[in-house]
């Protein structure tokens, strides 16, 4: 009796040890399948359409150029048979002799465009962004507002007074102003060139003293508003066309050709590193 009870004790040892065993590796094969690759929470996964990853501003450095253009069809480069305008000439010169590492992001230049019409294109958010990407914006804008009445001249109408020119000028100032306080809070950091007017129709007598005075007035109107902001400047533009207009403007009376933008371009260029809110005006 007792050796048959000492055997069923050490059976049931060994049968109890067995099964702690199998428990034990079941046990330890979930934890290892669970911890092989770990779960990660709903709040860790990042939205529909979002990157994990936190959004970078550009890192540029100090000779790096992303220039955009806005504005009018001076902006856009119209009347230049190449398609360059100021604009890449621009970009071109200051790569290839200003040792810069220039681009062009963008160019928003549209044919016809008025102070009025661009203080609108700027609420734009795919305008507002490409400005953001920016580190140089120019900007021309204000032609179409004063030289409406000019245009007329070249088909046979009656040439404006001074007075008529004039007429849009304050009203015109003041949406420039909103323009440039605008372009400097969309992107602060940005350098802001504003090309000054010429006088597309200052070889004809009856335009040149009323054309003359409404550009002059425009220009020292742009100068007081960059002079109030850093990082803006006026780009003169008047003195390059006084005596050159059959050499630098297009066909149309109007825009510049392929010489006048790379003469607007070389003028950018020789101001670009010594420019300031300070700059001279047109005269």
């Amino acid at each position: 009796m007792n050796s048959t009870s000492w055997i069923w004790r050490i059976t049931s040892t060994i049968s109890i040890a067995a099964t702690l065993l199998l428990l034990y590796g079941f046990i330890s094969a979930v934890a290892g399948m669970t911890s092989s690759s770990p779960a990660t929470s709903l709040a860790e996964l990042p939205e529909s359409g979002q990157s994990s990853a936190p959004a970078a501003g550009p890192n540029r450095s100090e000779n790096e150029v992303n220039a955009v253009a806005i504005g009018d069809s001076l902006a856009r480069g119209t009347g230049d048979d190449s398609g360059s305008g100021f604009v890449r000439r621009f970009v071109d010169l200051l790569d290839k002799k200003g040792g810069m590492d220039a681009k062009l992001i963008n160019n928003l230049g549209i044919n016809g465009l008025t102070t009025e019409a661009l203080l609108t294109k700027l609420d734009e958010p795919g305008v507002q962004y490409v400005l953001r990407e920016a580190n140089v914006i120019m900007l021309s804008i204000g032609g179409n507002d004063l030289f409406a009445g000019g245009q007329a001249v070249l088909g046979g109408s009656e040439p404006p007074t001074v007075e008529e020119l004039t007429a849009a000028l304050p009203a015109a100032s003041l949406r420039l102003q909103k323009i440039l306080d605008r372009l400097h809070t969309i992107n602060p950091a940005a350098r802001i060139l504003v090309l000054g007017l010429y006088n597309p129709f200052s070889d004809l007598p009856e335009m040149k003293i009323p054309g003359n005075t409404v550009v002059s007035e425009w220009n020292q109107a742009a100068l007081k508003i960059t002079n109030k902001t850093d990082n803006m400047s006026v780009i003169p533009t008047f003195d390059l066309f006084e005596q050159n207009l059959e050499v630098y403007l297009s066909s149309d009376h109007f825009h510049p050709n392929g010489a006048g933008y790379e003469a607007i371009a070389e003028r950018i260029v020789q101001g670009f590193g010594t420019a300031s809110p300070g700059g001279e005006a047109d005269k």
